[in-house]
Parts: structure tokens; sequence; C-alpha cells
């Protein structure tokens, strides 16, 4: 069986995926049309690799044999030649998407898969003409994939199922966790939840309600504690003696009435938005935002390997 994967893009999503690939066992050719660009991004890759063997996320493999399996090409089609599946990672913007894809339909073979990493562009706007269309959906990895596993498929009207299964397997085996939409829609899952509590966190502040930090706090050292290890059905379902249907019949008529007073959009730009920015600003100077992502990454590094720990000691 062909264990070659095409990365076209090598910035920080591209990168993320050949890592994650990878360490998955699969050979990666990687290709960038700005050469200084792909360079850049071998030698982050092999930072990261490091970091990875450090805190035992590699599988058990070394750095050195991860990425011994991440080669760089010189052209599409030497990216493409045996590959089983193609991640795109262009700029996201419909025109960059359609044209990637035109070319990478024209050159792939015909069983290979083509999958974008988009994070908000439904795959039917840019492959409704390729005459492959059946074989092209969105596997939009929750960055850094290597890191953070879920995945959202996105299939259009027209991926075949074959196609949506066959790429849910891929990411099983590489050790991700795929969602699989039953159909596309906008904002995809994971933007949608995103997006709804981000909302309400403008509001808060917009509306002076709470300052920043507080709803913050709230978060990583309320709900985001428990959603570390379960989902939001499975936090109410365990919140009423009952079930959800308990849950639902305790608490519903409070969250209809809250969920009134939720309908306006929150302001997305100018002033609030500036206040935001500033704040953080002076909790986090912008000097210190590359460290901080770093720092990030080793609290995920650590809480991957706790969960780990937990669910051999105490079950999933």
């Amino acid at each position: 069986m062909a264990r070659k994967v095409a990365i076209v893009g090598s910035g920080l999503i591209g990168r993320s995926w050949a890592i994650t690939f990878a360490r998955g066992g699969y050979d990666v050719a990687m290709y960038d049309p700005e050469a200084a660009a792909l360079k850049q991004s071998l030698e982050t890759i092999g930072n990261l690799l490091v970091d990875l063997e450090k805190g035992g996320l590699l599988l058990s493999q070394t750095a050195a044999v991860v990425r011994k399996r991440i080669v760089p090409v010189r052209t599409i089609a030497e990216a493409l030649a045996d590959a089983v599946h193609v991640q795109e990672n262009a700029p996201e913007t419909l025109e960059a998407k359609r044209s990637l894809f035109a070319k990478l339909d024209a050159a792939a073979a015909p069983d290979t898969v083509l999958a974008s990493s988009s994070s908000a562009i439904v795959p039917s706007l840019f492959t409704e003409t390729l005459k492959g269309r059946g074989r092209c959906l969105v596997a939009h990895p929750i960055n850094p994939p290597y890191l953070v596993p879920a995945v959202e498929l996105v299939p259009a009207p027209w991926t075949e199922p074959a196609i949506v299964e066959r790429t849910r397997a891929l990411m099983v085996r590489i050790g991700q966790a795929p969602m699989v939409m039953g159909r596309e829609l906008d904002g995809f899952i994971i933007n949608r939840l995103q997006g709804a509590l981000l909302q309400e966190a403008f509001r808060l502040v917009e509306g002076g309600y709470a300052s920043i930090e507080d709803v913050d706090i709230g978060i990583r050292k309320g709900i985001g504690l428990r959603w570390a290890f379960m989902g939001p059905f499975e936090t109410i379902d365990l919140n009423a003696p009952g079930g959800v249907v308990d849950y639902v019949a305790r608490y519903g008529p409070a969250l209809n009435r809250i969920a009134q007073t939720q309908k306006e959009p929150a302001a997305w730009a100018g002033a609030l938005a500036e206040r935001i920015g500033a704040d953080r600003s002076h909790r986090l100077p912008r000097a210190e935002l590359a460290a901080r992502q770093r720092w990030r990454d080793r609290r995920l590094m650590a809480l991957l390997r706790h969960l780990e720990e937990a669910d051999k000691e105490i079950g999933t």
C-alpha cells in the first residue's frame, strides 16, 4: 500500500500537517512555490520535532526518524507522484483555492484524494467545475494538528462517500480524531461553536458585565477544565440526576430566556476590538507573543501526556 502524502503549501498549517502525517508513518513530499519559505519551514519542523520528542509525543519515534520522512520537492508534479492524499494549504481566499485545486485535479492520479485545509470556505465553492470533484473535500485541522487531534471533514454535495470514509480512516491511522460532517455549512463545526462563545464573550465585555480577564478565567478555570475531556452534550448529561432530558427540564427555561438576549451580533471591529487588543497587549506585550505561543504548545504537550495517562488509569 502506498504511504505517501503531498503537502502543498509550507506555511504554519502546511508544516504542522507535515509533522502529523510523518509522525503517523507516512512519507511526506512538501511543496511550496517559494523556495525560501520551504527552507524556513523545514528548519522550523526540525526544531518542533525535537520538542515533541522531548515531550514523548512522537509515538515512540525519534525526531530524526520522523524528519527523514519529510522531503522537499521543487514541483507540484513531483509532490503528487504516487501520493494517496494531497493536503492543500494555500491562502484562505476563494481565488487561491480555485486556482490551486484546478492544478491539483489536472495533475493528480484519479484515485488521489484532494483535501483542503480551509477553515471557512466550503468545498463546493472551489470544486464544482472540476472533473474529479468527487474526490475533493475539506480536512480542516485545529491548529496545531500535531498537538490538537480534532480535524473537520467537510464533503461537498458531490464528494463520494467512499472518499469521506477513506479520509476518515487515514486521519484515525495517523492519530487524529476526525469529525465527519453530513453536509457542508459555513464555519463547519469548530468555528461555529467557537464563534458562538466569542460572540457572548464580546457582548459581556461590551456591556460592562465582566472584564476581559474575568471572561478568560471563566473558561480556563471553569468550563474549559471539563471540556478538556468531555464535550458539551456529555457535560449536561452528567449535570442532572436524570441526564440530558432532566437537565433540559430543569434549566431549559432559563437558557431559553438567556438566548433571547443573545440574538444581536457583537461588534467585531471598532472601539471594542481596540479595547480588547489594548488590554491583551498590556497583559502580554506583542514582543512576547511568540514566546507565549511556545508556552501554549508546551502546556498542550503536558495536557496531552496527562490525558493519555488518565485514560489508562481511569478510562475514557
